[in-house]
């Protein structure tokens, strides 16, 4: 994946406006209407479809086991969803990766102090976020190798943004008739080119070695921009889009 990241960040074409006007992006028109209007509320619920995995990275990492961080994932998105969850963003400022982040940090500890209350009352807690006991702290120390929650939020959204781009790239190619193409030169793009060359490519596909680094070249350069296009749809700015894609090309190395 670091692989991707490079080809990527080396890549030397003039960036290509993002397409379609920016005002009408996912994210700004959640920022726009606050949440209020279905399509702002429909609009958050496929960005928090999309995302889905970051959050659950994140909260299994507090999760005692799988099965509860799933349970705690699907609370989290019902919760914020079902609330005007977003009413305090600064539409300047904001970025839908930012503000999901938080978002889940502020449910956790809910979560966490719901849980503390509860084991000094009555009842149980819905879900364990292992708080831990008087005795005896969920906190263990931390592996010093092991990435800390934030960056790990960071390398899935940037992982499940770039799988989104390749799928966008499979489609497109599959609609055109072009699917066996697009699987001859996807390597190009995931960095899975060790056990494959460009000539062998070529004979796959009936072209000269020419043809094919051609082909990579512009199928680099559209992914570049279905990747951009896919962060045009998670900030307020565009000229939030570059700053965004090169904070997350490096948050895979």
């Amino acid at each position: 994946m670091a692989h991707r990241a490079l080809s990527l960040s080396n890549h030397s074409e003039t960036s290509t406006p993002l397409p379609g006007g920016f005002v009408t992006t996912q994210w700004t028109r959640v920022l726009e209407a606050r949440g209020d209007s279905p399509e702002a509320k429909a609009a958050l619920s496929d960005l928090c479809a999309a995302y889905y995995a970051p959050v659950f990275a994140f909260i299994r990492r507090s999760a005692t086991d799988e099965d509860s961080a799933r349970d705690l994932t699907q609370e989290f998105f019902a919760r914020l969803l079902a609330r005007q969850g977003i009413a305090t963003v600064d539409p300047q400022r904001g970025r839908f990766r930012s503000f999901l982040l938080g978002a889940v940090k502020h449910f956790l500890s809910d979560m966490r102090e719901h849980a503390h209350r509860l084991k000094r009352g009555a009842g149980q807690p819905l879900e364990s976020i292992d708080p831990g006991t008087d005795t005896s702290p969920g906190l263990e120390l931390a592996d010093p190798n092991t990435p800390s929650p934030d960056r790990e939020f960071d390398r899935k959204w940037a992982l499940t943004l770039l799988d989104r781009a390749l799928a966008t790239l499979a489609q497109e190619h599959a609609a055109a008739g072009k699917a066996d193409y697009f699987e001859a030169l996807k390597p190009w793009l995931s960095g899975d080119t060790e056990n494959i060359s460009q000539a062998e490519a070529a004979a796959r596909l009936g072209v000269n070695e020419g043809a094919v680094k051609v082909a990579i070249h512009r199928l680099r350069r559209r992914f570049r921009e279905v990747i951009k296009s896919e962060i045009g749809q998670t900030v307020s700015d565009r000229a939030q889009v570059d700053a965004e894609l090169h904070y997350l090309l490096e948050a895979l190395l």
